[in-house]
């Protein structure tokens, strides 16, 4: 018995569909005319009470990769 099914393509770290979604994506936010508002949102998180867990996990996403 054999299966039809095709796997899907691993592209790896140069993943050009995943790339292509996220542009367009971005694309698309950018388009929207909601930039600003967004933009208003993060400086007012970061003056408000969650300002340090933001802080914090901004500081551990810049840590070395442990491999």
């Amino acid at each position: 018995m054999t299966d039809d099914r095709k796997a899907p393509d691993n592209q790896g770290e140069g993943n050009r569909e995943a790339a292509r979604h996220y542009n367009d994506a971005q694309e698309k936010f950018a388009r929207s005319g909601k930039v600003e508002e967004a933009a208003r949102d993060a400086k007012n998180a970061l003056d408000g009470p969650e300002a340090k867990d933001l802080k914090d996990a901004e500081r551990e996403g810049l840590k070395p990769a442990r491999h």
